[in-house]
Order: structure tokens, then sequence, then C-alpha cells
């Protein structure tokens, strides 16, 4: 089943983007290094990334298990004149330890999808995804470059003449979640079932918005 067939299928009307817990009615917006400041003085607070790392490798644990069927799908986005040369980002390159995979990385080219964000007629995107299984990443040094996003800290994703870092969403085909990490900041799950996420919220209560927290208790149907 390719991504397409598979969101369709799964998670109708879903397009792979940021924000995508603001799409589906099914999921949970975690605050990540809560109550922590990305600066000490003028100088990079190397406490809280390492506080980040934790907690989104912690999360991509509890989500995805050695044996569950996954995609990894990046958004490259790419100026309109590089459309003759598509190549997958370094993503791959740097992050699949099991490197006979590259060989299977299917590629599509969408429009752009980001709002209020520049000229979005010279850019547009190139989807990449990877049928795979945890144990052929090296998810640990790939969390930590999504968390460097917007930092001159290394590992870093890296992009080919991009207008911006790539996207990378974690699809869990065996159980229907798909999540997302946005940068140091945050990070968005959403799943076809209430029932599948309900103990990731239980275990992770602490990392919502307490301005959330009723409204997604009510979606999950957990007793207030």
């Amino acid at each position: 089943m390719e991504l397409n067939e598979y969101l369709a299928y799964s998670f109708p009307g879903l397009h792979l983007k940021p924000s995508i817990y603001n799409q589906w009615h099914i999921g949970i917006h975690f605050e990540l290094g809560k109550n922590m400041y990305q600066l000490v003085g003028n100088k990079l607070n190397l406490d809280l990334f390492e506080f980040v790392y934790m907690q989104a490798t912690s999360i991509f644990n509890d989500l995805f298990s050695e044996k569950d069927e996954m995609m990894l799908v990046t958004n490259a986005y790419l100026n309109s004149g590089n459309k003759k040369s598509v190549k997958a980002p370094n993503v791959y390159k740097r992050y699949l330890k099991n490197k006979e995979l590259k060989h299977k990385i299917r590629q599509k080219t969408l429009p752009v999808m980001i709002d209020d964000e520049g000229d979005t007629s010279e850019y547009y995107i190139s989807q990449f995804h990877l049928k795979c299984k945890k144990g052929d990443l090296n998810y640990p040094l790939l969390i930590k470059a999504i968390c460097h996003k917007d930092f001159h800290l290394k590992p870093k994703l890296g992009k080919r003449k991009g207008a911006y870092d790539p996207d990378v969403f974690f699809v869990n085909i065996s159980k229907n979640i798909i999540y997302y990490i946005y940068d140091d900041r945050g990070c968005e799950v959403i799943a076809n079932s209430k029932e599948t996420i309900v103990p990731l919220y239980n275990d992770y209560t602490m990392l919502v918005a307490e301005t959330n927290r009723d409204e997604i208790e009510r979606m999950l149907q957990i007793s207030l």
C-alpha cells in the first residue's frame, strides 16, 4: 500500500503538512521543554535541548514498536526552478541505517501547502516516503536533527537548495498513528482510534497545555 492509498483509507481528507492536529478529529498536541527557555543569557540553553530530545524520543518509543510497519515521510520545499533534478532529502542518507532501503524511496510532487509564508508560486513540495521499520532508522539522531531546525546545532536535517528545512512525519501503519515533531517547541500525534492514544495522553498529560486539556479529554472521552 502506497502513502496516498493508505492516507485515503485510514485518514481520509488529511494532507501531510504542518498542523496535522488541526486537520484531524482525534489527536494530541504536546509542548516540549515546557517552562524552559531556549536561551540562558545570550547562549543556547543546551539543557533544554537535552530535555526535549528525551521527551520527543520517549513519545516515539511509546508509539512505535520494533515490529510495527511504518513510513518515513518528508516534505522538501524547493524552488520551482529545481524540478529537473529532484533528489531525496539528506534525511534518508544520514539517518537510514538499512542502506538497502534507499532504492525503495518513493517521490511525488505536490503544490506548496504553507499558509502565510512567502510567495507560494515560487516553491513546490517534493514529498518522499519510505516503508521501513523502527530498527531501520537512526531515529534518536533524526529526532535531534528535527529539534535543531532553527538553530546552528548538529546533527541537521539538511536541505537541497530548499526554501525551508524538510518536514518529517513518522507514520505507524500497523497502529494508524502519525507523529509529527515540528521543532524543539512541540509535536503532534493523531490517530484514527481514540483508544490508541488514550494511554499516551495519560502518560504525558503534563506536556499538554492546561488550556487544551478539557477539550482533549472530552474528545478522548476521558472522565474529567
